[in-house]
């Protein structure tokens, strides 16, 4: 049998061609790449100052012999502070603050919220009502307020700093948490699990989390810059690191009065703090993409 001989049809002009098949999908995909290498260029750039800054300083971080407010140049590379401190030996240390703030808050958040969610979303009647009640009221609870209840127990510390933050953001975590988890109890395939007799533990070790680590990874990635851009708000009103520990934030309060004779004690650290935030967005947008099944079907 001959088959039949399938005739090019001349192409009109200014009617749009079919593309090839993958070209879109290609397209995205190579979207999404440069937006992760992208976020992960910026955050790793300031990762890895905050990782030389253990180990190399230009100069002591209590060191004032550089004068007062001196202009960049060979030996100060972006000047010094008006008690003659250099920045750029400032400019590290917050960076290592900043990465120590935003680790610490989404570990305490990621230990206390995927805890408390999961027993939320196996609670039934009234323990699941005062949970979720328990959630809402501290998701409704200024991190600044409860920031300064923690330093007034404690002090004026990194750490306070951390465990504020991060209890503020593990009720956040918490409840994300939870509704990922009742949604995956409700699969057929997790309802046949617990009929037949599977430990809670078996089935949220090797059903639910592996479910929800995808968007939790992603939510978590967001937390970090949150708990960035906390830390900076706390340390600009004085509840941060104390001196000689130079955070972001407390550099933007203490340049604030020079900045029109000395401007780089300011914009260093805000431009610093503006990339590491940016980075760390453009990461939970890339990793969305990748890793989120319900997006990237939504996306094809």
């Amino acid at each position: 049998m001959t088959t039949p001989t399938r005739l090019a049809v001349p192409a009109t002009p200014g009617t749009p061609q079919p593309k090839p098949p993958g070209t879109e999908v290609r397209k995205r995909s190579r979207g999404r790449s440069y937006t992760l290498i992208t976020g992960c260029t910026l955050a790793g750039l300031i990762v890895l100052l905050a990782l030389v800054s253990y180990v190399w300083l230009p100069y002591a971080s209590d060191d004032t012999s550089g004068g007062r407010l001196t202009a960049p140049g060979a030996d100060h590379l972006i000047g010094t502070d008006k008690l003659g401190r250099d920045l750029f030996t400032q400019v590290m240390n917050g960076s290592r603050i900043a990465v120590q703030a935003g680790l610490g808050s989404v570990l305490i958040a990621a230990t206390i919220g995927v805890t408390l969610g999961v027993l939320a979303a196996f609670a039934q009647g009234w323990f699941d009502d005062t949970l979720s009640a328990l959630l809402d009221i501290l998701i409704a609870f200024p991190t600044l307020l409860l920031a300064m209840l923690i330093v007034a127990a404690r002090s004026a510390t990194l750490s306070s700093a951390v465990l504020a933050i991060g209890l503020a953001q593990s009720a956040v975590v918490a409840r994300l948490v939870r509704i990922l988890v009742k949604r995956v109890l409700a699969l057929d395939y997790i309802t046949a699990a617990r009929t037949s007799g599977t430990s809670w533990i078996r089935i949220v070790a090797g059903h639910v989390l592996p479910n929800i680590w995808p968007t939790l990874i992603v939510n978590l990635a967001l937390q970090f810059g949150l708990a960035v851009l906390a830390e900076a708000g706390l340390s600009y009103l004085g509840l941060g690191a104390p001196p000689p520990h130079a955070s972001w934030g407390r550099m933007l309060q203490e340049a604030q009065a020079t900045f029109t004779t000395a401007p780089a004690g300011a914009l260093a650290p805000g431009i610093l703090l503006v990339l590491l935030v940016i980075g760390v967005n453009l990461i939970a947008d890339g990793l969305r993409d990748t890793l989120d099944p319900a997006t990237k079907g939504r996306r094809a």
